[in-house]
């Protein structure tokens, strides 16, 4: 169950400013470690160890082969590659072009396949509303209506990484852009 919260969208140069749209909770980042750990407890003739040795190994390799110019694709999860950012403006000419005045900064990209992707990921996704009660998140008011409180999503999804919401800071960090980009 992904819980949501909504937001209102108070960027004046956006053109969804004053709309209201919604933004994932999220209620833990799973570290390596934990990952590992939750693999293990699958049933896995595998130690938490033994997994997460394979687990940094390949987060390393993956790194390398980055670098070294290649995309690496995982099935069922992602196509990992690297994109540049450019700084505003760009050169006047190939000739003008320095990386030093021209790039801002490298960036990791990751598009679902598989099973993750954005058409699978709405088939399987179940949203129910979450809100604030004495400064902390619960999960929605049960007087709600069913359509609007739990429901599956019909658009496809972003599969960008959140920030967790807290009541400091409602939206989770979020801006709106999603461009696909994990920073």
């Amino acid at each position: 169950m992904i819980r949501y919260i909504l937001n209102q969208i108070k960027i004046k140069s956006s053109k969804a400013f004053g709309q209201w749209i919604a933004k994932p909770v999220v209620e833990e980042t799973v570290n390596l470690d934990k990952l590992a750990e939750h693999m293990s407890d699958h049933n896995s003739p595998y130690s938490k160890g033994a997994i997460k040795g394979i687990l940094t190994d390949m987060v390393t390799c993956i790194k390398e082969l980055l670098l070294g110019g290649k995309n690496v694709k995982i099935d069922d999860l992602a196509i990992f590659s690297l994109g540049i950012k450019n700084k505003k403006g760009g050169a006047d000419s190939e000739s003008e072009f320095s990386v030093a005045k021209n790039v801002e900064t490298v960036k990791l990209r990751a598009r679902a396949t598989g099973d993750l992707n954005a058409k699978s990921l709405n088939l399987d996704a179940t949203l129910k509303k979450a809100v604030y009660v004495n400064g902390k998140l619960t999960s929605g008011s049960s007087t709600e209506d069913a359509s609007t409180d739990s429901d599956t999503p019909s658009g496809s999804g972003s599969g960008d990484s959140q920030t967790p919401v807290t009541p400091e800071n409602p939206s989770g960090g979020d801006n709106g852009d999603d461009d696909g980009v994990i920073s």
